[in-house]
């Protein structure tokens, strides 16, 4: 039996665009070559598809001056990517794509959408799971109905920003007790997320993270550990959830600076926690992941405050894959190596 082709995606129009090219290095090296030839394909900061050379390309950035233009054809009978040179377009067949991608138009159901009319199998949650993971809102919504305590919430829109700041600002403010964290529904990495500490930095908080979404949530403040666990499985694989790692951010918060730029922002693997409050969020991790309709993998994230109480934040479903990434690492320290881990995400797909 010849080599499958697998597509692996990268870059794309997010926030998180250089994460994606970090972590997209990282999944190719440990992609088993014997099993899979690779075709790379970046996606410019503007949605220009290029063809990548190689790895090394994509950590130095020269994949951005490529001259080889490459899409995923949505037709169903083809299963191909149509890559372009020098003006001659020629089809490519793929067997399997690896979406690294983060954020928008890449970890919320857009380009699950794309595979799904392509009739592609690809890594990682379906459009569904995607889409609702994406939106911190419709989360929340979700796993309001599960009894798992979450940070309380109030959602503003920008529309109501623009017509009269005064409104959502009350609403804040007869909800909750300053602090609150201000952060908008769509966007991931913490981008557009901040701290505020007062009516001034909340105007300033909106305002900010308007800029990232039309919905902005602005949450109590919630004092604990910060901790995440990892989630993999899914279909007719029993869904399993790894040991849990603690953030300690090096920031006031784990903002993206804390989590990309600062060396002294540390993780910890299997961290002392009160009570059982450990196999608790292993407990919830799976319950939110198997609510949302998860597939493959996803990062799920929680407080834990000092009596044992845990807290969902938030769930990812195309975690971060860089050297100082908690998915990856968690698995490691539960006996998964990285090249069996992308090995198992890979059969997945195919599984799907």
């Amino acid at each position: 039996m010849g080599k499958k082709k697998i597509a692996v995606l990268f870059g794309g129009q997010s926030s998180e665009h250089v994460v994606s090219c970090v972590s997209a290095a990282n999944v190719i090296d440990q992609i088993d070559k014997e099993k899979y030839d690779l075709l790379l394909i970046g996606i410019t900061e503007e949605g220009h598809w290029v063809k990548a050379d190689s790895v090394e390309d994509i950590r130095s950035g020269a994949w951005r001056e490529s001259k080889v233009d490459v899409v995923i054809s949505p037709d169903a009978t083809r299963k191909c990517a149509l890559i372009t040179e020098n003006g001659v377009t020629r089809e490519e067949k793929i067997d399997v794509a690896f979406p690294v991608l983060h954020g928008l138009y890449g970890e919320d159901g857009t380009v699950q959408g794309l595979f799904e009319l392509a009739k592609i199998p690809y890594v990682g949650c379906g459009v569904l799971a995607s889409a609702v993971s994406m939106d911190k809102l419709y989360t929340k919504i979700i796993v309001d109905t599960l009894g798992i305590r979450q940070a309380k919430y109030v959602p503003v829109m920008r529309w109501e920003m623009e017509k009269d700041m005064d409104i959502p600002v009350a609403a804040v403010e007869t909800h909750f007790q300053y602090p609150v964290f201000v952060k908008p529904s769509n966007a991931g990495s913490s981008r557009g997320v901040n701290k505020a500490e007062n009516r001034k930095e909340l105007i300033a908080a909106l305002k900010e993270a308007a800029k990232h979404d039309r919905k902005i949530l602005v949450e109590e403040t919630i004092v604990g550990h910060e901790v995440e666990c990892a989630v993999l499985g899914g279909g007719q694989k029993p869904v399993k959830a790894s040991g849990v790692g603690e953030i300690l951010a090096a920031a006031e918060f784990y903002d993206f600076d804390a989590k990309y730029n600062n060396a002294e922002s540390r993780t910890v693997i299997g961290p002392e926690l009160p009570g059982n409050s450990a196999e608790a969020v292993r407990e919830a991790a799976a319950k939110i992941f198997n609510a949302v309709d998860g597939y493959g993998l996803s990062r799920v994230d929680f407080f834990v405050t000092n009596d044992g109480e845990v807290i969902f934040n938030e769930i990812n479903t195309m975690p971060g894959f860089t050297a100082i990434s908690m998915y990856p690492m968690l698995w490691e320290a539960a006996g998964i190596p990285k090249p069996e881990l992308v090995d198992r995400l890979i059969d997945l797909a195919f599984e799907r």
